[in-house]
């Protein structure tokens, strides 16, 4: 009878946990853990493996699903027989190194400067019940399933309310805190979209945010500079409606955002809607379109029925085309949807319980317009010189 094979000697048991340990991923930075120093090391007694484990932070809310994890991705090497992980936290020294690196070098300041390669969209409205906030997380699921890597900042300070649309808050209306690193803040995930929101820093969800101007702009600017979002590819902003206070320290923070306009059917609402487009123009920023929610209910037998009236977004799109090279073109209607009610209600965007619902689809039909678009250089560095 032929000896059986020799199995791997404790280097390339080491090296196969290590490889095996790459495909762990830290739920809220989304990185492997060996690229985040996470992993100090693996040591191999025959089967037997021990790998050591630092988290990032002590109470690191994500600590059992990477210790779990870990042990996993080590149990499933050929020629494991066991795995002990023994976990531990970062020093100071380790952990500010991370973040350091994470910034890629960046000071700290507001990320999302008219150089970077993230397209920063603002979703704006002249008043409020127009169904801005449902249009920006729907917005947002669509786009992250359709691969690109997605971030929304709630800025709606007063009226928060992208936690719960989410689905990120808990029976009681309380949504998760953010885990803190040093001065760098991770934001929650849900639906593979990352999610910052005052609602997440209140102790009550009954609390009335009533701040002044220098208050609401220090806010908004933590928000764009001490939150990590890593390399996004759209950050989409839920503006307050109206005009005031942080729709100016938006317009002073990214002058280079895209504005999209969110109006009702109603033709007075064009008024009103339109006012939120000319505040963005006055500090440099492009409005990209108009979406019309709100657009008709289809009745069984296939009509519309216009509760609302007929003709909103199309007479904002025309009044913000005024005097402008570039149209602004109507990107979609959205029309009355109970499941897209029921959807916001129960924290799970139509977008993904219902994509067959009509709403559904003229959300994603919009996305996809959105995503497609060639973004606007104005503001922007070539990094072109002449010599």
């Amino acid at each position: 009878m032929a000896d059986a094979a020799p199995g791997p000697d404790a280097e390339q048991l080491g090296a196969a946990v290590l490889a095996a340990l790459d495909r762990v991923i830290d739920p809220e930075i989304r990185r492997p853990v060996t690229e985040l120093d996470m992993i100090r090391g693996v040591d191999v007694t025959g089967g037997a493996v021990r790998v050591d484990l630092q988290l990032t932070i002590v109470g690191c809310p994500a600590a059992d699903t990477i210790e779990r994890d870990v042990r996993a991705a080590a149990g499933s090497v050929a020629g494991v027989t066991d795995v002990d992980v023994d976990v531990s936290v970062m020093d100071p020294s380790v952990r500010k190194a991370l973040t350091d690196r994470l910034r890629a070098g960046r000071p700290q300041g507001v990320q999302f400067t008219p150089d970077s390669l993230t397209r920063v969209i603002a979703v704006t409205s002249g008043k409020g019940g127009v169904g801005k906030s449902t249009v920006t997380v729907n917005l947002a699921v669509a786009m992250a399933q359709k691969g690109l890597r997605v971030g929304i900042v709630d800025v709606d300070v007063h009226g928060f309310s992208v936690p719960g649309l989410m689905g990120l808050t808990d029976e009681h209306g309380v949504a998760p805190r953010p885990t803190r690193v040093d001065q760098m803040i991770l934001p929650p995930v849900a639906h593979d979209v990352k999610v910052v929101s005052i609602g997440m820093f209140v102790d009550d969800v009954s609390t009335a945010v009533s701040w002044r101007g220098p208050m609401l702009h220090r806010t908004v600017n933590q928000f764009l500079s001490d939150v990590w979002f890593g390399d996004l590819d759209v950050l989409l902003l839920d503006m307050p409606p109206g005009t005031g206070d942080v729709a100016i320290s938006v317009g002073q923070l990214l002058p280079h955002a895209e504005v999209l306009v969110v109006t009702t059917p109603q033709a007075a609402a064009a008024d009103v809607a339109e006012r939120s487009g000319i505040v963005a123009r006055q500090t440099g920023q492009r409005v990209i379109g108009v979406v019309e929610t709100m657009s008709g209910l289809v009745q069984p037998d296939g009509s519309v029925l216009h509760l609302f009236g007929e003709g909103g977004g199309d007479e904002t799109a025309r009044r913000l085309s005024r005097d402008q090279d570039t149209p602004v073109p109507v990107l979609g209607t959205v029309p009355l949807s109970v499941p897209l009610r029921q959807g916001g209600d129960a924290g799970v965007p139509i977008v993904v319980g219902d994509p067959t619902d009509p709403a559904a689809r003229a959300l994603v039909a919009i996305a996809v317009r959105i995503a497609t678009m060639g973004r606007g250089l104005a503001g922007r560095k070539l990094g072109l010189s002449l010599t």
